[in-house]
């Protein structure tokens, strides 16, 4: 059985859970592994010793699309924004 997964891989994200993402690409929603394998040995009831192997081949790169983060002052936006500067 062949699955395709999409992984991104952000070493600086706020939580550790979050460095690495698989990811189906046609749903966008998160691999439920367990499930794959108990597809692949016919979800019958009982308890199984398998082997599992997993071999990556990388397809293709995407660049990577998330905007730097910007730190916004908050209060210096608000006080420069006038009235007559706000259309209706």
């Amino acid at each position: 059985m062949t699955k395709h997964f999409i992984l991104s891989i952000n070493p600086n994200a706020q939580y550790e859970w979050d460095q690495y993402i698989l990811r189906d690409p046609l749903t966008a929603g998160r691999p439920d592994l367990a499930s794959l394998i108990a597809e692949a040995v016919g979800d019958e009831t009982g308890s199984y010793l398998v082997a599992v192997n997993i071999e990556v081949t990388v397809l293709e790169k995407a660049q990577n699309l998330q905007p730097a983060r910007v730190p916004l002052d908050v209060a210096t936006a608000i006080t420069q924004t006038r009235p007559e500067e706000m259309v209706a």
